[in-house]
């Protein structure tokens, strides 16, 4: 299975007739003999009553998570309005709320990416998180920048939608060298967000996030690797629906599609700030 710049689809076990890498075949897998119907030799039959994993599986997973963020994002972006429209300052308690959905998160995250098993309970859970923190921070944004957050969704939306269409035509072919270029790119913006983070700590120099031309020219291109880096999550998606991964699984391909929403959505919030000073 290629390599994935997202590092929740690094590294993953193989169905089929493939090895298991490091990490050894999923908990529960058989490999039945002659294999399941449709999906070639020695494909996967994961314990009792599973089965390999659908299109359908992802869509619904993935519309299951991404449910949950809205529905928590939602309710924490109008809580954050009305404090802040009554108040003129957040409580305490969104606070509290708006960072221990970026703790959670983050935890989440790293416990599925070190972990490399499907939970549909961990999945969810980092949608909620990330929910509570996106919506306080776009409460905030949108108290400042009116209709901010709609845009962001919708601008979102439109970058899934069209990386969607242009893999599905496959007007741009997934390559490991395609595959290489991205990797690179995003260690690249990784280091760069680390030292412009330590720069402006220390120093008080934040080139990257101040809002000036720089900046502007770093959320474009943050965006236009995170929009490639969704061509290579549909691909090990599709990877995985090839070679017949238990049903299970698409909870994870779901977690993976989600870490890539996160990031796009966070980078054009950024960007339509900047524009609106």
């Amino acid at each position: 299975m290629r390599s994935s710049s997202n590092p929740a689809f690094r590294n993953l076990p193989h169905g089929g007739t493939q090895t298991y890498g490091q990490y050894g075949p999923p908990v529960g897998f058989q490999q039945p003999q002659g294999g399941v119907p449709g999906y070639g030799p020695g494909q996967v039959a994961a314990g009792a009553g599973d089965r390999p994993m659908t299109v359908d599986d992802v869509v619904v997973k993935t519309g299951l998570s991404l449910g949950t963020a809205l529905l928590f994002g939602v309710v924490t972006a109008i809580w954050a309005q009305t404090q802040l429209a009554e108040t003129g300052r957040l409580s305490g308690a969104l606070l509290g709320a708006m960072f221990a959905g970026l703790i959670v998160g983050l935890v989440v995250s790293l416990v599925m990416i070190f972990r490399q098993k499907p939970s549909g309970a961990l999945t969810l859970t980092y949608s909620a998180a990330e929910g509570l923190f996106l919506g306080a921070l776009s409460g905030v944004f949108e108290v400042v920048y009116p209709g901010i957050a709609l845009q962001a969704i919708i601008g979102t939306a439109g970058v899934f939608i069209g990386m969607l269409v242009v893999y599905k035509t496959g007007a741009v072919k997934v390559t490991p060298k395609l595959t290489k270029w991205i990797v690179g790119a995003i260690f690249g913006v990784v280091i760069l967000m680390l030292v412009n983070l330590v720069s402006a700590l220390i120093f008080g120099f934040n080139p990257l996030r101040d809002g000036g031309p720089l900046a502007i020219v770093f959320s474009l291109v943050c965006i236009g690797i995170a929009a490639f880096s969704f061509l290579l999550d549909f691909d090990q998606a599709d990877r995985m629906i090839r070679e017949g991964m238990p049903s299970k699984w698409a909870w994870y391909a779901a977690f993976g599609l989600m870490t890539t929403l996160v990031w796009l959505y966070l980078e054009i919030l950024r960007l339509l700030s900047y524009l609106r000073e």
